[in-house]
């Protein structure tokens, strides 16, 4: 090939690279970008649109954009800026937008920064909640670790954000021991008889060795008022202190009182009609109750409200269960104990039991339970109460006269008189009958009054 040749052919090749080039900056710069090409947006960030002008040919007007940014959304988005040029030539250029989430999640502690744990325990984990802006609820990738007495709590996001907290084990016991009082806290004996103890419960986080010094003295020979301070004491000296009230009461018979006592109520169709009788009348009763459905609180309630005596009969008065055993029998009584506190806020100790603790049925479930039962109510604070006037109104009396005549032939002026009746629902008989035996008793002398715990117990024989 000639030198000629060559040369004509590097001139039309420096051409047409020129050509080229010049096409492609044509088409390429055609469009200018306002703003960064690469925009980093924070999550949920309000995105402006910068736009994009025209380099040649055109008004920028003509430029089409085309996309949009989701803010709320962690992601690359692009948006295109186009348009034709030359005709039918078309050119773009991109944006790129990246919405980037670059706040760390948060983690709350359940309990206290610094935890104090007993010299030779282990930490029980209380617990933390993990939550991020983005991702919501992190708590399950949270990751716990632990470096002698500082646990390390961290948990990452989905954009890779993280977060470290710290929690501090203190060696030390400042926890009292946990100190509670069998039976009553307020106990009322009779002067002349056994107090007996019911003693307590303590423990500690810490140890077993936990002293309980008991402060005080009963005198059951002389009628008074007796404090007993209860203070347990563990091996850092962590103290706690609980008092109880003990009341020597006189057992002299409050003669010619009437105490008129219901039992197994309550019930919706009998008790506000006893309960309306006894306002009227000015006269205070005691209420033996049992369980029924939650329906029938309010009157429990409206008893005690009404300045009546609330006491415990059973909370199924099945013989059956109730009598099956010792345990058995106070854990029936402990439930109806327990709604009764519900109800009023007021824990009570008066009892009856089912059938009177003269009853041969419970002969069928247990052999000499009543003999045992009588004796470990007063040990646990108990006073139960039988009677010594009956209505009648539970067996075969069918009329009002009858159950009238049954309690004014049992009244006695020289004794108190504890007259057992009963609301269960229907009880027409006794309902008719309660205000002409209250009018009796006004009329003759007697006086009326309410069950508590200073009142003289009234007992039957025990067949079993």
């Amino acid at each position: 090939m000639s030198k000629k040749v060559i040369k004509i052919t590097m001139i039309v090749t420096i051409i047409l690279t020129i050509f080229i080039l010049g096409v492609f900056a044509l088409l390429h710069y055609s469009i200018k970008l306002n703003g960064q090409k690469v925009v980093h947006l924070a999550l949920n960030a309000e995105y402006h649109e910068s736009g994009a002008e025209m380099n040649f040919f055109k008004p920028s007007s003509a430029i089409k954009v085309i996309g949009e940014v989701n803010s709320s959304k962690v992601g690359t988005y692009k948006i295109k800026y186009e348009t034709k040029i030359l005709g039918n030539i078309k050119v773009s250029r991109t944006r790129i937008v990246e919405v980037v989430d670059e706040i760390s999640p948060t983690i709350t502690l359940v309990g206290s920064e610094t935890v104090n744990v007993c010299d030779d325990g282990e930490y029980q984990e209380e617990g933390y909640e993990a939550t991020d802006n983005y991702d919501g609820d992190l708590t399950d990738k949270v990751v716990v670790e632990r470096e002698d007495d500082i646990i390390f709590y961290t948990v990452k996001d989905t954009s890779n954000n993280s977060v470290t907290i710290r929690r501090f084990l203190k060696r030390q016991d400042v926890e009292k021991p946990k100190l509670t009082l069998k039976g009553s806290t307020n106990m009322v004996v009779l002067v002349g008889s056994t107090y007996n103890e019911p003693g307590y419960e303590v423990s500690d986080n810490c140890t077993e060795k936990v002293e309980v010094k008991v402060d005080g003295k009963v005198d059951n020979k002389k009628v008074g008022t007796y404090t007993l301070t209860y203070t347990a004491t563990d091996e850092s000296g962590n103290s706690t202190s609980l008092k109880r009230t003990v009341r020597v009461a006189s057992n002299t018979s409050s003669k010619g009182v009437i105490y008129l006592t219901f039992d197994d109520g309550p019930s919706a169709t009998s008790t506000p009609k006893i309960l309306e009788i006894l306002k009227k009348k000015k006269v205070k009763a005691t209420f033996f109750v049992i369980n029924h459905d939650a329906s029938l609180d309010y009157l429990i309630k409206q008893e005690y409200d009404e300045g009546h005596t609330v006491a415990l009969h059973s909370y199924t008065h099945k013989y059956d269960k109730v009598y099956a055993s010792v345990d058995a029998y106070f854990k029936d009584l402990t439930k109806i104990q327990d709604k009764v506190e519900k109800i009023t806020g007021v824990k009570s100790y008066i009892s009856r039991f089912p059938g009177g603790s003269s009853n041969t049925i419970s002969r069928r479930y247990k052999k000499g339970i009543m003999t045992t039962l009588v004796k470990e109510v007063r040990d646990r604070g108990f006073h139960y109460f039988d009677w010594n006037v009956s209505s009648g109104d539970a067996g075969d009396v069918k009329t009002s006269d009858k159950v009238y005549k049954n309690v004014i032939n049992g009244l006695s002026k020289s004794r108190s008189n504890v007259v057992l009746m009963h609301d269960f629902a229907n009880n027409k008989k006794t309902v008719d009958a309660l205000e002409r035996i209250i009018d009796y008793g006004l009329e003759n002398g007697y006086v009326f009054d309410k069950i508590d715990m200073t009142t003289p117990m009234v007992t039957h024989g025990v067949n079993n």
